[in-house]
């Protein structure tokens, strides 16, 4: 069986043994990989210390049957973050971003656009970058490289073109907007401000200008909502997101 390289990010390491531990890593060419990494917690052997969590790796593995773990036989160390020099906050941040790449992929499902994205992410908690900001623009690169991008312009029942100055009512079942004529009796719906659908689309799109505080409260409100239902529950690191938010807006 020939070995399989990768560059990937270290999501979770859980302990197997005395020498040993399963590492979960979202890797740009093969997506999540689930793995044993035998001698792993030796100082010194084939993975050199590389597998803390958020690390940057070079990995080499085996694959194996879909009902096995795979084999990581190798993993030499790219970049090891290194955010929490800057504060907690920004630690939790990453913390929160590994959530959701394991939350939201699926093993063996590749995505390099949000491979790429999530390393920039960490990259940028190492600056001087608002924190929140950078957060949010994760979010928002998740859901449109997994294809959950919300439609704001259709209505996502009937297709009719949504005015841009009015507010939004936002389907969480449907994944965007409704039109008037087709928001009554639907459940799972709230309401987005015309600044705050605007602000979304600015912050996809890497904007620098164009920031408003209080559409950024309402474009949180929404972007929490959304994931939760996603999910089917509230992220384990919302809460501690949530109190970054209110700090830096």
């Amino acid at each position: 069986m020939p070995a399989e390289k990768a560059l990937g990010i270290v999501l979770r390491v859980v302990d197997f043994s005395e020498t040993s531990c399963v590492v979960t890593i979202f890797t740009r060419e093969f997506g999540k990989v689930r793995g044993l990494a035998k001698g792993a917690r030796r100082p010194k052997g084939p993975f050199e210390s590389a597998l803390d969590l958020l690390a940057l790796v070079r990995l080499v593995f085996l694959r194996k049957s879909s009902d096995a773990l795979d084999l990581l036989t190798e993993a030499k160390l790219e970049r090891r973050f290194r955010a929490a020099a800057r504060g907690i906050p920004r630690l939790y941040a990453g913390y929160y971003v590994a959530e959701l790449l394991d939350a939201l992929t699926d093993d063996d499902d590749p995505h390099p656009e949000l491979f790429d994205a999530a390393e920039h992410s960490l990259r940028a908690l190492e600056s001087a970058a608002p924190t929140a900001r950078i957060v949010l623009r994760f979010e928002l690169a998740a859901l449109r490289w997994l294809g959950h991008w919300p439609s704001l312009d259709a209505c996502v029942e009937c297709g009719a073109p949504i005015t841009a100055n009015e507010r939004v009512a936002f389907s969480l079942l449907g994944g965007g907007a409704l039109c008037p004529r087709c928001r009554p009796g639907k459940r799972q719906v709230v309401s987005l401000s015309a600044a705050a659908a605007q602000l979304l689309l600015r912050e996809a799109a890497g904007a620098e200008d164009g920031w408003d505080a209080r559409a950024a409260g309402e474009l949180r409100g929404l972007v929490n909502n959304y994931l939760s239902h996603l999910l089917g529950h509230r992220p384990k690191m919302h809460e501690y997101m949530d109190t970054i938010w209110r700090a830096e807006t």
